[in-house]
């Protein structure tokens, strides 16, 4: 691959990949490592790169790897409700506390309370936009298996979300009854 096609194709894809790896780390800056790495990996290989149909799809497997990698070495811990909080706000430099808003960061944080293997599922599918057999060669499973997956994924954050706000809208009650 020359360097035209290195940067037309794969260079692209680095903020999808720091979004992709801030789903397992911590700290934004550890994201940007990794993704710094596999693009390093990538460009040393990328007369190799030739023969993948879907290089994105390779980039995202191997920024997987790498991620699960290092919290396995005990460098980093996986992330935690306040650092996916945190890790939202990076979206954005606004900081804008519309209910949409609120709502987003809510998800996310949901989203990252989520077993490992749904949590890459659904944050490949509802936040990056791939395609199932995109999905399936960057965590190796089956398509039936992802869709299985994503669903109950998708079913959980659903069940949480409405329990929040069904509390939300008991407490708002709760303390219009204690004004009046």
């Amino acid at each position: 691959m020359r360097i035209d096609e290195f940067t037309e194709k794969v260079l692209p894809l680095s903020e999808r990949l720091i979004r992709f790896a801030g789903s397992f780390l911590k700290e934004r800056e550890d994201a940007r490592d990794v993704v710094q790495d596999v693009l390093m990996t990538l460009w040393e290989k990328r007369g190799e790169l030739e023969r993948i149909d879907l290089p994105g799809a390779f980039a995202m497997r191997m920024v997987r790897n790498r991620c699960l990698d290092r919290i396995k070495r005990g460098r980093l811990v996986p992330l935690s409700r306040e650092a996916e909080a945190r890790m939202a706000s990076w979206s954005s430099a606004e900081e804008d506390h519309s209910e949409v808003r609120d709502t987003d960061v809510l998800v996310r944080r949901l989203m990252a309370g989520l077993p490992e293997q749904q949590r890459t599922v659904i944050h490949l599918r509802d936040v990056e936009q791939l395609e199932y057999e995109e999905m399936a060669i960057i965590t190796g499973m089956n398509v039936n298996a992802l869709r299985v997956c994503l669903s109950r994924a998708r079913k959980q954050v659903r069940e949480e979300l409405l329990k929040i706000w069904e509390h939300e809208e008991r407490r708002g009650k709760n303390m219009a009854r204690e004004v009046l």
